[in-house]
C-alpha cells in the first residue's frame, strides 16, 4: 500500500520532498521567494515536520499550496526520536515547528512509506466548511447613521515603502506593522445583488468576491472583462489603490481568518492594488496580515478584487 492509498487519496501523486523544511516553506509561500519558485496555483508540496507546541510533540505530514497549508495525517512515531531531534536543533525556536532528521527520515521510509502497516498513520479530518456569505448589513433604504464623507485617491499612482508605511498613520488605518492602534471606520451597506457591497464613508463600492490567483497581466483582463460584461450593472470598475484596500482592514481577524467585515469572501487572502513600487513592482494588500505588500506580480502573482467610485 503506497502513501497516497494510506491517505485515502489513490491516484494522486504524493511525493515527499525530504528537504523541505518549515522554514523554507515560509520563504516559498509567505514571502514568495525562497529556494524555488512557486510555479502556479496548483502546484502542491509535501514534507514532514515536528510540531512541538504542545507537549507531546507531533509528527505530521503536510501539504502545503500557493492557497493553503493542512496536516494530512499525525505519525506515531516515537517520542525519544522527536525530543533527539528537537533538542539537536535547540528549544529556542520562535514557531516551535522543526525539521525531520536523517533518523526520522529513516524510521519514516521504513515504517511509514515501504511498509503495508498504516496503523501508525493518523488521518486529520480536513473537511472545509461551505464559506456563509451573509452579510447581515443594512439595505440600501434602511436607516443610515449620519456620516462624514472621506474622499480616498481613486488613481494609481508609483509608491515607495517608506510612502506605503506612513499611509496608514496618516489616514488612520489598521495596519498590523506600521499602525496597529488604527481603525478605520467604514459603513457597510448590503446593494441586495449577491455581489457588492457599498461603503457610505469613502463612498466606494466592492466586489465581494474576487478571482482566483494569477498574475498582474491577467487581472487586469479580468477588470476588462467584468466591465465588459457590466458586472452587477456597472462599466467602470478598477482594481483599488493601497488606500482604499487599507480603509477594508479591521483591527481584529474574523471567523473566516481574514482582517475584513464577514460579508467578504476569504477566497482572495491578498489582492492586487493600482499602485506599483518604485523602484520596481506591484504592490498587494494582505488581509489575512493585516498589511500591505509587494512582489513581481507575475509567479505566483496575487488574486483579484475590484471597485468603483460611486
Amino acid at each position: 500500500m503506497g502513501l497516497a492509498e494510506k491517505l485515502g487519496m489513490a491516484g494522486q501523486p504524493v511525493s515527499i520532498d525530504w528537504d523541505l523544511t518549515p522554514s523554507d516553506t515560509f520563504a516559498m509561500f509567505e514571502s514568495w521567494g525562497g529556494k524555488e519558485r512557486i510555479r502556479n496555483n496548483a502546484e502542491l508540496h509535501y514534507y514532514f515536520y515536528i510540531d512541538n507546541w504542545n507537549s507531546p510533540a507531533r509528527l505530521c505530514l503536510m501539504e502545503r499550496g500557493v492557497k493553503h497549508a493542512k496536516v494530512l495525517a499525525h505519525i506515531n512515531c516515537p517520542q525519544e526520536m522527536l525530543k533527539k531531534c528537537v533538542a539537536r536543533q535547540g528549544k529556542d525556536m520562535r514557531d516551535q515547528s522543526y525539521a525531520i532528521d536523517e533518523g526520522i527520515k529513516q524510521w519514516l521510509l521504513e515504517k511509514i512509506i515501504e511498509s503495508e502497516d498504516s496503523s501508525r498513520v493518523e488521518l486529520v479530518d480536513n473537511t472545509v466548511k461551505q464559506e456563509v456569505m451573509e452579510t447581515g448589513l443594512p439595505k440600501k433604504r434602511d436607516p443610515l447613521p449620519a456620516t462624514d464623507k472621506v474622499n480616498l485617491r481613486a488613481a494609481g499612482v508609483v509608491l515607495t515603502e517608506q510612502e506605503a508605511a506612513d499611509m496608514a498613520v496618516r489616514h488612520g488605518f489598521y495596519d498590523s506593522r506600521c499602525n496597529p492602534q488604527g481603525n478605520f471606520g467604514n459603513v457597510l451597506v448590503d446593494n441586495g445583488d449577491g455581489l457588492t457591497v457599498t461603503d457610505q464613508v469613502t463612498g466606494v463600492m466592492w466586489q465581494r468576491g474576487g478571482c482566483d490567483l494569477t498574475t498582474i497581466r491577467n487581472v487586469q483582463k479580468y477588470v476588462e472583462e467584468l466591465n465588459r460584461q457590466r458586472f452587477a450593472g456597472f462599466a467602470d470598475w478598477r482594481l483599488p489603490t493601497m488606500e482604499e484596500a487599507f480603509s477594508l482592514l479591521e483591527p481584529r481577524v474574523n471567523e473566516k481568518g481574514v482582517h475584513l467585515h464577514p460579508c467578504f469572501s476569504k477566497e482572495q487572502p491578498f489582492i492586487f492594488l493600482a499602485d506599483q513600487r518604485k523602484p520596481g513592482g506591484y504592490w498587494f494588500m494582505d488581509f489575512k496580515q493585516a498589511t500591505a505588500f509587494w512582489a513581481s506580480g507575475t509567479i505566483p502573482g496575487g488574486f483579484g478584487r475590484v471597485c468603483r467610485s460611486v
